[in-house]
């Protein structure tokens, strides 16, 4: 059986959590910050966890996490 190799693209993107979940940052924080409000940059700092929905796809990019 020939080893799997990780997405490198989602490997920067997805770290495991402790109880078996994944953490990711948010989006829409990088650039075309002046019409975003204070609030709103604030609260995009804070990582969130990825929606169930998305757990087995991120699993299989990343079969070594």
């Amino acid at each position: 059986m020939p080893k799997l190799k990780t997405n490198r693209g989602a490997a920067k993107r997805f770290k495991k959590t402790a109880g078996g979940g994944y953490k990711r940052i948010q989006s829409h924080a990088r650039h075309i910050l002046t019409k975003k409000s204070t609030k709103r940059k604030r609260q995009l700092r804070a990582g969130t966890t990825i929606a169930d929905a998305d757990v087995k796809s991120v699993r299989q990019m990343l079969p070594y996490a």
